[in-house]
């Protein structure tokens, strides 16, 4: 392995820019000439930024690999290959704050610029930007007792994660000693929260404001789709879910996640002394760059107290285009056609969490322009969007969906979106609006499009009005996407493509991958999700088979003879593109399945 031309064994010394710059020359990376109007006295160097991230700043191409720019990942990478010690990533969901902050103080590690990475019975990992730093390490390994094993990081984000690791933990710390006791009584009801102004709040809950603005702006930058706070007897758990899988981010007292909860109630607009209740709320969000994120609050008395779940809808994951969300060219086309009509009722079927609240308002996005009035009723909003005219529905008020419906039907609309078909005055209101001449969206909880039928007849709606008014059903579910930064190409497993393609016979050609995990992935193999659709539109024939004593089997049959392209296969499609595996597939449509 090179070394950096400073002998490692000589005295402590901290990286120089000019040093960096020759080995990188020297190391056939940098081209000599671009560099030397680079090469500056020192004294003209700002000491408090690390040299790393001031050649990054450059963003110079890699002489060896002409494509890739010297980012400062790839410098770190570099460095930490000329030091010969490992590079680390540092990846704060699989971090255990408690543990490594307890290693050494915040003021040590901000000294030396050393973060706590891993630790264990023997050993401690730490992070580090300069690699012939050396003077902390045996003083380190005297006080705690542990090995030391150094490995190269970011120093961005060594800095960063430094600051956010010992902030909340310190904030932790502070409420266990007794602060807690002080935060029931915060009273202060705001509906717009602005993240990172925490320090602006009342001194006396300033450390819970502080743990509950990490914690929003944490699974926002993690991607998190929903909170989860979960009581225990003595320490509780935070776990965030993050491409559809829970992933567990934090440890922390339960009285502390009880004053936590409590600020986020109190934010949400809820009832804080309320414990025994399950209670509703939501609250809008506003980040340091402006944007707006909205979540919706569900709170569960549980054994050991409150079980609070932060649902998170970011408007530019909420509302896309159709061939980002997973839609082919056939998709788009038949989806288009079905909510173009002017009247009539199209649904969209699916389990909790299939995606069907993003493809609605994906749809009425794009149907909502200014000559047409877009309303809808639902339990809750999920997402403010000033372009509609939203209802909530308070059943402790008497407002349910169908007397929303009915409501809406005197306020002039062209398109009505309801939440969700739950109950037959629901479905008669539904159809009474299709009838007189409006077009309806709304959801069912069904497995497939083809159940959709029988399930209205359950609910008590005649065959004759579905026959009049039913447009076309559009089943869903969300897979998770292949990461394209590590995703391999693989031979397709032709006992698993039967499994996923039997009884229909569907070619086993395609480019296939293979999940493997990367930094970028977390090593997960897979990064965002993507939808899989099924796509039943009502045709003369197809009508014809609606009969009241008629079973979803004879409808979907019908149906596939009508082109109608099954869950099961729109998944087979995307694992033959490249997009997720037949793993994955299996996961949300099981070969089992009738569908």
């Amino acid at each position: 392995m090179n070394q950096v031309k400073t002998n490692v064994k000589e005295a402590d010394h901290q990286l120089s820019l000019q040093q960096l710059i020759q080995d990188l020359i020297e190391d056939g990376r940098v081209d000599k000439e671009d560099s030397e109007q680079f090469m500056m006295p020192a004294r003209s160097v700002n000491l408090d930024i690390h040299p790393l991230v001031i050649i990054a700043e450059r963003e110079w191409k890699d002489k060896k690999n002409p494509v890739q720019i010297l980012d400062l990942d790839t410098l770190t990478q570099w460095l930490a290959e000329k030091s010969d010690l490992p590079y680390y990533r540092i990846d704060p969901l699989k971090v255990d704050v408690t543990s490594i902050t307890a290693v050494t103080s915040s003021a040590y590690a901000s000294r030396y610029k050393i973060l706590p990475v891993e630790v264990s019975n023997t050993q401690v990992v730490i992070a580090t930007a300069e690699p012939y730093a050396r003077s902390w390490e045996d003083e380190l390994a005297h006080i705690t007792g542990l090995e030391v094993k150094r490995v190269i990081s970011n120093p961005i984000a060594i800095t960063r994660f430094l600051g956010e690791f010992y902030s909340v933990s310190h904030s932790v710390q502070r409420a266990t000693s007794g602060k807690e006791d002080q935060i029931p009584g915060v009273t202060n009801f705001e509906q717009l929260v602005e993240l990172g102004k925490s320090g602006r709040l009342d001194a006396n809950d300033h450390d819970v404001v502080q743990i509950v603005d990490w914690l929003l702006q944490y699974a926002f930058e993690q991607r998190a789709s929903d909170i989860h706070m979960e009581p225990r007897r003595d320490k509780s758990n935070i776990r965030f879910r993050i491409d559809g899988i829970l992933h567990y981010v934090y440890e922390m007292p339960t009285p502390v996640m009880a004053a936590v909860s409590s600020r986020i109630k109190v934010l949400g607009r809820m009832d804080v002394v309320e414990k025994r209740r399950p209670q509703d709320g939501r609250i809008k969000t506003k980040l340091s760059n402006g944007d707006e994120i909205e979540l919706r609050l569900s709170t569960m008395p549980t054994a050991f107290g409150e079980k609070l779940v932060l649902r998170i809808f970011n408007p530019e994951v909420l509302v896309q285009d159709f061939s980002t969300l997973g839609f082919s060219e056939k998709d788009i086309a038949g989806w288009s056609q079905m909510v173009s009509q002017p009247h009539g009722i199209v649904l969209v079927t699916g389990p909790t969490g299939s995606g069907k609240t993003t493809s609605l308002y994906s749809t009425l996005r794009q149907l909502a322009v200014p000559e047409v009035n877009v309303c809808t009723v639902e339990d809750p909003i999920e997402m403010v969007e000033p372009l509609f005219n939203q209802m909530q529905v308070q059943q402790n008020i008497g407002v349910d969906f169908a007397s929303g419906i009915r409501t809406l039907l005197r306020q002039d609309p062209d398109i009505i979106m309801v939440g969700e078909i739950r109950d037959r005055e629901t479905a008669e209101m539904a159809i009474q609006a299709a009838l007189t001449g409006h077009l309806v969206l709304s959801t069912l909880h069904t497995n497939d499009a083809a159940a959709a039928i029988p399930r209205l007849r359950e609910i008590g709606v005649p065959a004759y009005l579905i026959n009049a008014t039913l447009l076309g059903v559009m089943a869903q579910r969300l897979t998770r996407r292949l990461c394209p930064a590590c995703k391999q190409r693989t031979e397709i497993d032709e006992g698993m493509w039967k499994a996923l393609t039997s009884p229909w016979k569907m070619s086993g050609k395609g480019q296939f991958y293979k999940a493997v995990g990367c930094e970028e992935c977390r090593n997960t193999g897979y990064r965002g999700r993507i939808g899989i659709y099924e796509m039943l539109k009502m045709t003369s024939s197809l009508r014809h088979n609606i009969q009241p004593d008629t079973d979803a089997n004879a409808i979907r049959e019908a149906a596939m003879k009508e082109g109608m392209v099954q869950l099961r296969i729109s998944g087979a499609q995307k694992v033959a593109m490249g997009l997720t595996t037949i793993e994955e597939v299996l996961k949300v449509v099981p070969a089992s399945s009738e569908l």
